[in-house]
């Protein structure tokens, strides 16, 4: 963990967030400021920058990542669900602890603008 890693101050306890699971290996919690009526992240506990800093000793996790992601997207009413993860700045991440956007709760349009 990194000491100045948002994400990983809330995996700490030391940055308050409103936690929908939790495991030994992820930690999934509402967004703050979400882009659909319901927005949750979910994360490792590991510290992986990114998705560009994925390791072959990682897969395992990613695919737990995202397997729980559509899980719990089911069960907290989503069944229609767009999966996000940013990589770098210019693509919109802000945050560089890998993390995936679990979005919903409205017709979500393609292509992004």
């Amino acid at each position: 963990m990194l000491d100045n890693c948002l994400f990983c101050k809330i995996i700490k306890g030391e940055v308050p967030a409103r936690k929908i699971y939790e495991d030994d290996q992820l930690l999934a919690f509402w967004d703050v400021a979400p882009q659909a009526p319901k927005h949750f992240l979910i994360i490792p506990k590991k510290h992986i920058s990114g998705p560009s800093s994925i390791t072959a000793t990682d897969q395992e996790i990613i695919g737990a990542l995202v397997g729980k992601g559509a899980q719990l997207a089911a069960e907290n009413g989503i069944p229609d669900c767009r999966l996000v993860m940013n990589n770098g700045a210019a693509a919109g991440q802000t945050v560089f602890h890998l993390h995936l956007h679990v979005l919903g709760g409205r017709p979500l349009p393609w292509p992004l603008g």
